[in-house]
């Protein structure tokens, strides 16, 4: 699957692996490096799929406040 298809859950588990081998003292500067700005882009996938649920979610929100709530009884007429 490619970086750009990652779901979030996917491109959250990355950014666990990616922090795990950049905190381990063996890591070479330009593997660090490399990984630092993987890491930056996944972060930035991430918080963009965040701020698009939350949009969605926000849309929702509003939508369901125009219908009156359900009270379960139906009015005799």
């Amino acid at each position: 699957m490619s970086k750009e298809t990652l779901t979030f859950e996917e491109a959250l588990q990355r950014l666990e692996e990616v922090l795990a081998k950049l905190e381990r003292s063996d890591c070479p500067l330009e593997e660090a490096l490399g990984l630092f700005e993987e890491g930056m882009r996944l972060v930035q996938k991430c918080r963009g799929k965040l701020a698009d649920v939350e949009g969605k979610v926000s849309v929702l929100l509003k939508d369901s406040q125009e219908f009156a709530p359900f009270s379960g009884e139906e009015e005799q007429a």
